[in-house]
């Protein structure tokens, strides 16, 4: 039995949820991009980490997150109940506006120190996306680990 039944929102309420999520995904992918793709070659001539992934990573990393993200927090929004709903959306959107901020504040303005502080706060942030995932669905939380181990390691590629 699914979480869904036992809670009273309406299929309304949980689609309107949903779209908010995917609008705020898709936000995040596209502002992210714009700003990751500012100068690139700038960034290629950064020292780098020992650790730092090949280039080639990094498209296929982000755009398996970017739907595991939204496919997870989709299936979450669609079968917890109301609370874990809105714990989720709070901390996805408190996530997203940190990693919003690393983007923009590491290579716009090139700001390293706040950019790692608010890298090291999405990966923070995104803990209990997973625990909530998980206590939906065990499956679901470990579609997001890769998100989870990803961000954990750009914030200590920005530190480092």
């Amino acid at each position: 039995m699914s979480e869904r039944t036992l809670s009273g929102p309406s299929t309304a309420w949980r689609l309107f949820a949903i779209g908010v999520v995917i609008a705020a995904i898709i936000t995040y992918a596209v502002l992210s991009g714009v700003w990751v793709g500012t100068d690139g070659s700038w960034y290629r001539s950064l020292e780098q980490p020992p650790w730092q992934p090949p280039p080639s990573v990094f498209g296929l990393i982000w755009t398996y997150n970017f739907v595991a993200l939204a496919v997870v927090s989709s299936v979450v929004v669609w079968q917890a109940v109301p609370l874990r709903v809105g714990v989720l959306i709070f901390f996805l959107a408190a996530s997203i506006t940190s990693a919003l901020a690393w983007a923009y504040l590491f290579y716009v303005p090139h700001e390293f120190a706040p950019a790692a502080i608010a890298l090291s706060s999405a990966a923070v942030l995104t803990v209990p996306i997973v625990i909530i995932a998980f206590l939906t669905r065990p499956l679901l939380g470990a579609l997001l680990l890769p998100y989870q181990i990803w961000v954990a390691l750009a914030a200590s590629l920005s530190w480092g």
